[in-house]
């Protein structure tokens, strides 16, 4: 997409991405210029298609929350094949199906392929501890921890990877992703070596504030660019995170040791954990979507209000979890 539209020029839909999508493309923008009409309509509009382009990102996370819920609440407990098992078979279909209709690129593939096996590390570590369990039986797991779990981490990737495409990321004062890259190498030792050593993750939120305390993100909802700190757009992003971990605990998906005996809500102070998780993913992600620098004297508006308090509703139904 190009860092500007030209007066009279529309600029070219981030739904020509994905191949089925092309063909909505013309009655969309017949739509948009008859909504920019009025004022009025021309917010809802936008509105609007922050929303729609929000769910699009979520698709593999909110099939993956879809899932743990009707599995929850109908899955037979006498069925031949554990839940789990039978979740971990459904993210497969779904990969392939998402790969086979051209509605995931394979650039998204990459990233839930390696986010699957950085978390699948991850949790076994953080189980053999004592960290969280998974309460049912499974067949298709690795030292006690269920295969699906992998495509939980996943969808955290797979929506960033969206997200940045559809949205047209430009970036002023990008953080260098050799500090990125430093960065999320530290936290992810971190993860593990806490249980050991002094926990560093107060030194981890610093780095992590000052790599990303000057850098705006630029995205075009519409045909406006607007903006915002990238720092409050990964802080929204985690408060998701959170809601998704909650949906996850409440269905029984894994629980943590105070649960299990009765749910409760878990505490939002464990969302220090999830944001350092979501720079691990962020960083990967980066190194597959080049950062681009805004340039050019692009119409630009703030982020209206409304927008800026909406974050994704589904980005991951599996995000860290503090020890």
């Amino acid at each position: 997409m190009p860092e500007a539209s030209a007066p009279g020029v529309t600029p070219p839909s981030a739904a020509a991405i994905w191949p089925p999508l092309r063909r909505f493309i013309v009655g969309e923008r017949r739509l948009g210029r008859f909504m920019a009409r009025r004022r009025a309509t021309a917010f809802a509009y936008e509105f609007l298609r922050f929303g729609i382009k929000q769910g699009w990102a979520c698709l593999f996370g909110g099939i993956a929350v879809a899932l743990m819920i009707a599995t929850w609440r109908y899955y037979p407990a006498a069925a031949p094949l554990a839940r789990y098992d039978f979740l971990f078979l459904c993210m497969i279909v779904v990969q392939i199906m998402l790969l086979a209709t051209r509605l995931e690129t394979l650039d998204e593939a990459k990233i839930i392929l390696i986010y699957h096996v950085v978390g699948t590390a991850m949790e076994i570590f953080k189980t053999s501890v004592g960290s969280w369990i998974y309460p049912d039986p499974s067949f298709f797991r690795i030292a006690g921890v269920p295969l699906f779990t992998g495509f939980m981490y996943s969808c955290i990737g797979s929506y960033l990877c969206r997200v940045w495409r559809l949205f047209d990321f430009r970036f002023e004062r990008h953080p260098p992703r050799w500090a990125l890259v430093a960065l999320s190498v530290a936290i992810y030792v971190n993860f593990f070596s806490h249980h050991y050593v002094p926990d560093l993750r107060l030194v981890l939120f610093g780095a992590a504030a000052l790599l990303f305390a000057r850098t705006t993100v630029y995205f075009r909802v519409w045909n406006d660019d607007r903006s915002m700190p990238l720092l409050l757009g990964l802080m929204l992003v985690t408060a998701f995170i959170w809601f998704a971990e909650n949906i996850g605990t409440f269905t029984r998906t894994w629980l943590y040791p105070s649960q299990q005996h009765g749910w409760a809500m878990v505490s939002p102070a464990k969302s220090g954990s999830w944001f350092l998780l979501l720079i691990i993913s962020y960083t990967l992600v980066s190194l597959i979507n080049k950062p681009r620098v805004r340039s050019g004297p692009s119409k630009t508006a703030p982020a209206m209000p409304a927008l800026a308090a909406v974050a994704p509703t589904s980005s991951s139904p599996r995000p860290a979890r503090a020890a």
